[in-house]
């Protein structure tokens, strides 16, 4: 993975550089659809009428994301950019990203400019959600840490319906509690590459991401806090210790949640 203009020349610029880079990669890439859904603008090499209702759903995603952690709206326009197939995919990254380690959909901010590269698969609206989130994310923050990126960005990926009760990791999550194998916030914090982020790893991004938004109140708040303080650039520190604060013996706690989780 690779804001806000202070003046109107910045944002005279910052549309300038979207409307040259968009221009660049119509003439690069035969779009033959556009569809615009809030903040996200999608171009795809296929008719996009198949895709409406996903496209309907991403739209929601902002607000969701604006009600829950308390962000404010993206600054500016996220593309997403749609490929028919998994050949035409990889040679478009391979050409314009040959140093990002090939993903089936992969965001890149780069100048300013947020972008979400995916292709037509039967897994396309999981991956449009996480992508999504990340680029929503960035578009809004100066930073986000990577383990918490990534957790909220695991949790925003199921239909909203999911998110509470019915996310795949759940199964997976109480089989390694029950075995001891926690991993802290604070073990997480030490991971600053994707190459450290392991099955394992994505799981407790998500699961703490989940105690934060489902468990103790002074956890939701404590989240909602942190990344305030990451928007007005602050230092907002290790959200593991101002936790900790605020829900004494969290790693306890984020356990007995799960174990006691259910509709």
């Amino acid at each position: 993975m690779a804001r806000q203009g202070e003046s109107l020349v910045c944002s005279l610029s910052l549309s300038i550089l979207l409307l040259s880079t968009a221009t660049t990669l119509q003439a690069a890439e035969h779009w033959v659809d556009t569809r615009q859904s809030g903040p996200l603008i999608c171009q795809a090499t296929f008719p996009l009428k198949d895709y409406e209702p996903l496209l309907a759903e991403l739209q929601e995603l902002q607000p969701e994301l604006v009600r829950t952690l308390g962000i404010t709206p993206a600054a500016e326009p996220v593309y997403i950019y749609l490929f028919s197939d998994a050949r035409s995919h990889r040679r478009y990254l391979e050409e314009h990203y040959p140093d990002v380690p090939y993903r089936q959909a992969l965001f890149v901010k780069e100048g300013g400019l947020a972008g979400v590269y995916a292709y037509r698969h039967d897994a396309l609206d999981v991956d449009l959600r996480h992508e999504c989130t990340h680029a929503l994310l960035h578009a809004s923050l100066p930073l986000v840490p990577l383990w918490l990126d990534e957790g909220l960005a695991k949790y925003f990926e199921v239909p909203a319906s999911k998110r509470a009760f019915g996310h795949p990791y759940f199964g997976w999550l109480r089989w390694e509690m029950r075995l001891g194998m926690i991993c802290t916030m604070s073990d997480l914090e030490q991971r600053r590459d994707l190459s450290e982020m392991g099955a394992s790893e994505y799981r407790y991004s998500w699961a703490w991401v989940h105690f934060m938004l489902h468990g103790p109140e002074a956890a939701h708040t404590t989240l909602v806090r942190y990344l305030a303080d990451i928007r007005r650039g602050e230092i907002a520190g290790n959200l593991s210790e101002q936790l900790e604060l605020a829900v004494p013996n969290s790693t306890d706690r984020m356990v007995q949640h799960f174990k006691y989780w259910h509709e």
